[in-house]
């Protein structure tokens, strides 16, 4: 039987029987605008429908060139453009799939010239003005919708996805704050709802009852202006009267200042938002938002609140999720942890899409074609010196073959060392067992996960716990030998007879030449983060990097120091767990226009000055997408953050400096230490002396912030280079 019943019955879409009740959400990966990107896009989304999503749903694909983006997005609006998605739709038929394809117009949001808008309001999140739509643009845009969505058919898509929601152009005229027309195409709520109405109407009767509508329809704003609650229940009878197979649910506009997908919202924070639909309407709805494991999508449909469940990201992490699921092997799903570290904040900077736990999404070929030939019985074994290190004595990461020659011939397969069980190592460790290679993963501490561990204890970042879960499954499943409280000494190594060392041992902090910084007072993140270290009433955190920002959260945040246990989140937030969060950040469930509500976030007992050197805002070198997420929790929870500050001295009295060039004594009982990162490579010069074949990755490679995205890539690189 199992364990999903619910996920796992099927459901009949319009003239579909879709298998399950997990449909693979919109995201734009960059591959739509690449120069291969229909192969591309072909094979990332086919391996999704083998994988089990029951239905895809690409990026978003603009109607006509106002709608675009950015300029040079992707656009459907003539028959040229149809050989660029016959390929997808073929590859995901073949793989036993089905697809739709999103239509979405930018409006306001567009990041180009041509930027079009109900009313002429600009976006405070572009730098292009606006120009307000004409009767007749209006008129010939929902003529090109429907022209998109009869291309899409012609290309072989099972339907289309109409964008109503996250701010987007028909979100724009269906809000208050941003129609103020006063015709036929605003002013009261039925006004208002016009466009979009029309649009789904024309599709349905252009493409006819066999072909799939999804209306992604803004239930929740979070803007001022925004829909009330009973014109979202409005709108989505209208849609579904105008012929909309499915109610798709969008949370939020881009330019809302609350986060609703980040690692710092619980886990279905927003399914209650699709379930105030139930009985209104006849169609399937689907929640979404911060769904990422198949029980909490299970609980999602125990609890009545959908019929089905949208998965976006939780698909580039994993592409078998579903799989995975159905056969009872949850604890194998690489989960997706929000980060938002190589998805969102690489397309906003104009990169291709990817996944900080699964680098190989979106450039599968790429790392194919990397691969070693997989060990085999009687396969010839190299030996030999070769070591890595730099003409300055660093170390450096190895990449392309093995240098050496190939001197005999054995039966058993090369043992490699791994030394150091943090992110790049326990991806490299895995990655080189999983092609045959005989692994040893050597760790000084008690536990795997290095830098992650320390993530885990991090309020709002307990998703991480699932990373080290799926490794601890995968280290046993590829026959790693792990040896933990085990510190490697290159005599050992070399002794060991490995044909190659990986040193993965991480970084160090980094303590800044401070007159004083020996004191009592004084302690580093680890410290505090592991526990051996307790917090204290008026703490100073020094350095406002990523990692200090999460140690103000920490502090700003527990209520138990040093006692946050590093496990998996809950299925489902407790409900004043939930409470908290929408509390925190103002958001209603009551019947508020735009779903806003005054924040009230909880302030700690501590006082926490959060200090960098650097002049200016602190934390403006954070994540694109959520930098500005953790610069409004804290300020929500009264830590200052001040920049311009020079650090003179640490005594009894506190921590001494100049701000902005007056002094300042910070009377503190704590100071935490938070000033970068140096690398922790001291292996590394002995096993190069020793000849040693040797591979330096992550931080103990680079150490200038740290970055899981760039460790867990270098590990599976090295890992696949390896030579069997």
């Amino acid at each position: 039987m199992s364990a999903y019943p619910l996920l796992f019955t099927p459901l009949t879409v319009a003239h579909l029987t879709l298998p399950n009740r997990i449909l693979m959400g919109s995201m734009h990966t960059g591959l739509e605008e690449h120069p291969d990107g229909a192969a591309r896009l072909a094979r990332f989304y086919a391996e999704r429908a083998a994988g089990g999503a029951a239905l895809i749903v690409t990026g978003g694909v603009a109607p006509n060139d106002t709608g675009r983006v950015l300029a040079g997005a992707a656009t459907l609006s003539s028959r040229a453009a149809l050989a660029g998605h016959r390929p997808v739709t073929d590859a995901v038929h073949g793989a036993g799939g089905r697809i739709a394809l999103q239509i979405l117009h930018a409006g306001r949001y567009a990041m180009q010239p041509d930027n079009v808008s109900p009313s002429g309001l600009s976006s405070p999140i572009t730098p292009f003005a606006s120009r307000a739509l004409t009767d007749a643009d209006i008129r010939q845009t929902i003529a090109d919708f429907i022209r998109c969505a009869c291309l899409a058919q012609e290309a072989g898509y099972d339907g289309v996805e109409v964008m109503g929601s996250e701010g987007y152009l028909i979100n724009q005229f269906l809000a208050p704050a941003t129609n103020r027309r006063d015709d036929a195409w605003g002013g009261d709520s039925t006004r208002r709802m016009r466009f979009a109405i029309e649009i789904v109407h024309g599709i349905r009767a252009a493409v006819g009852e066999n072909f799939v509508i999804i209306y992604r329809l803004s239930m929740l704003d979070l803007i001022e202006g925004g829909s009330s609650p009973d014109e979202v229940v409005m709108l989505a009878q209208a849609i579904e009267a105008a012929g909309a197979s499915i109610l798709n649910t969008g949370i939020g506009w881009h330019e809302a200042r609350i986060p609703t997908i980040a690692t710092c919202v619980p886990r279905a924070a927003f399914s209650w938002v699709t379930g105030r639909l139930r009985g209104q309407v006849g169609i399937p709805l689907v929640a979404t938002n911060r769904i990422n494991m198949p029980a909490t999508a299970e609980a999602i449909l125990a609890r009545g609140d959908a019929d089905m469940v949208s998965m976006a990201r939780p698909f580039l992490a994993d592409a078998r999720l579903v799989a995975k699921a159905a056969q009872g092997e949850a604890d194998r799903i690489n989960t997706c942890i929000a980060c938002n570290q190589a998805c969102l904040d690489h397309i906003f900077s104009g990169r291709l899409a990817s996944c900080l736990v699964n680098p190989r999404a979106c450039h599968e070929a790429e790392f194919e074609a990397l691969a070693a030939p997989a060990w085999q019985p009687g396969a010839p074994v190299i030996a030999g010196p070769g070591n890595t290190a730099t003409a300055t004595g660093q170390p450096a990461l190895a990449t392309g073959p093995d240098p050496m020659p190939v001197t005999n011939r054995q039966t058993a397969p090369r043992r490699v060392a791994v030394v150091g069980a943090g992110p790049a190592g326990l991806a490299c460790a895995t990655e080189a067992a999983a092609r045959g290679l005989k692994v040893t993963l050597f760790e000084a501490g008690a536990s795997i996960g290095g830098q992650f561990l320390l993530a885990c204890q991090v309020p709002g970042k307990e998703e991480f716990a699932e990373t080290l879960r799926y490794f601890r499954g995968r280290l046993a499943e590829t026959g790693v030998d792990v040896r933990l409280n085990t510190s490697a000494r290159a005599a050992d190594l070399l002794a060991g007879n490995f044909s190659a060392v990986v040193l993965a041992t991480g970084v160090k902090p980094r303590h800044p030449e401070i007159p004083g910084i020996g004191h009592a007072m004084v302690c580093d993140y680890a410290d505090l983060l592991t526990g051996r270290v307790q917090p204290g009433r008026r703490v100073a955190v020094i350095g406002a990097g990523g990692i200090g920002f999460d140690v103000a959260g920490f502090l700003s945040e527990s209520s138990h120091p040093g006692e946050r246990p590093a496990s998996s989140p809950a299925v489902s937030p407790t409900p004043p767990a939930l409470a908290a969060f929408l509390q925190e950040w103002g958001i209603s469930t009551a019947d508020t226009r735009g779903g806003l509500a005054p924040p009230q976030a909880t302030v700690g007992q501590r006082e926490i000055f959060l200090l960098q050197r650097k002049p200016g805002k602190p934390g403006a070198g954070l994540g694109k997408t959520t930098g500005w997420i953790h610069r409004t929790a804290l300020r929500h929870r009264g830590v200052q953050t001040i920049g311009g500050v020079i650090y003179q001295r640490i005594d009894d009295a506190g921590l001494h400096t100049l701000v902005d060039g007056a002094p300042r004594l910070f009377a503190v009982d704590q100071i935490v230490v938070c000033a970068g990162q140096e690398s922790e490579h001291r292996l590394a010069a002995p096993l190069a002396a020793l000849g040693a074949h040797l591979h330096v990755i992550g931080g103990a490679r680079l150490a200038s912030e740290v970055d899981a995205r760039r460790a867990i890539e270098e590990g599976i690189r090295v890992g696949l280079t390896l030579p069997a």
